[in-house]
């Protein structure tokens, strides 16, 4: 194990890959690695970029890599594609878009499947996040599956929040409502060789104007063409623009602190979850029970109720349920 912890720490890309697949797993071996590198983290900083799909946000990221490498830094990228609800499977097709990177030591690229998370991205991020900064990347990319308004996991990752947009995003209120307006650190208006990308940009800027703010950080907005690499550079003054300010004020440690918390609450009611699961499959009398409820010889809510304050439950399934799993 230790032999592990020392190779991915100086940066072995072999070693890192077969840490993220552990942890995908969740082996015990997982659990001990992460133990052992999280001293380690907390030099990397972390560009969440999000929007509605055909955005351009893997082309973003792709320039964004590539203005990155020429400056020496390292870049660790996590894309994540959707699962499909009927096969289980994704097509995880960021892996063509930036094939060109595959190569380049100084990148490492993982594509991940949301595994029907809400919000776009899946739990198990977080702990790529810390996993891609022991291993000393100087910047992670996260980009997420676009699933619009209610993509808000990405606040619960990113250092700085991109939204992507383009002219074609849509009716500019539908598009700018409450959700996605409060995520961005930055916008983008991408594609904006087309038409009515200026109007866009000024649509966003007359809402911002409009919607209290809860920092001093006025989110700018950036006109970028991906596919030309044209605003890149700004994009990424920007960026740094962002980093400067929330280390300047404190911001940045308050952040992750907050999301340190956060994701120990999700992994336990994910573990809590899983286990759960495997109890209810084992118990004949939960079966029974839920039979019961389909039938509508119990009412759901009150069942549900009752289960939960049954002293009988205690002993039955909480003192399994936290016990440690075999």
């Amino acid at each position: 194990m230790m032999d592990s912890v020392q190779r991915l720490l100086a940066g072995d890309q072999r070693t890192l890959s077969r840490a993220i697949s552990s942890l995908e797993r969740g082996s015990v071996e997982a659990t001990q690695l992460m133990k052992a590198v999280d001293p380690h983290t907390g030099g990397a900083y972390t560009i969440g970029i999000t929007g509605p799909p055909g955005a351009g946000k893997s082309t973003i990221v792709d320039r964004l890599t590539e203005l990155l490498r020429r400056q020496g830094l390292t870049v660790g990228i996590i894309a994540v594609d959707p699962t499909s609800p009927f096969t289980g499977g994704a097509l995880l097709g960021d892996r063509i878009r930036m094939q060109r990177h595959y190569l380049d030591p100084g990148v490492f690229i993982r594509s991940l499947a949301s595994r029907g998370q809400s919000g776009g991205l899946p739990r198990i991020v977080k702990s790529i996040v810390r996993l891609l900064d022991a291993a000393g990347k100087d910047i992670i990319l996260v980009e997420t599956v676009g699933v619009g308004q209610t993509e808000l996991g990405i606040m619960g990752v990113a250092d700085t929040v991109l939204v992507t947009l383009m002219p074609e995003s849509g009716d500019t209120v539908q598009t700018l409502k409450a959700g996605i307006m409060e995520i961005a650190d930055i916008y983008l208006v991408n594609k904006s060789d087309r038409e009515g990308a200026n109007q866009m940009a000024t649509a966003i800027t007359s809402m911002l104007h409009l919607a209290p703010l809860d920092s001093d950080w006025s989110p700018p907005v950036v006109l970028t063409q991906a596919d030309a690499g044209a605003g890149i550079d700004q994009l990424w003054g920007k960026i740094q623009e962002h980093q400067h300010h929330l280390i300047s004020t404190a911001q940045l440690e308050h952040k992750r602190q907050a999301r340190r918390k956060q994701e120990f609450l999700e992994t336990v009611e994910e573990e809590l979850s899983s286990r759960l699961k495997t109890l209810i499959e084992n118990d004949s009398q939960f079966v029974t029970l839920l039979d019961e409820i389909a039938q509508k010889n119990s009412e759901p809510y009150s069942a549900a109720r009752s289960f939960l304050d049954s002293s009988e439950l205690q002993r039955a399934w909480f003192d399994p349920l936290l016990a440690k799993p075999d």
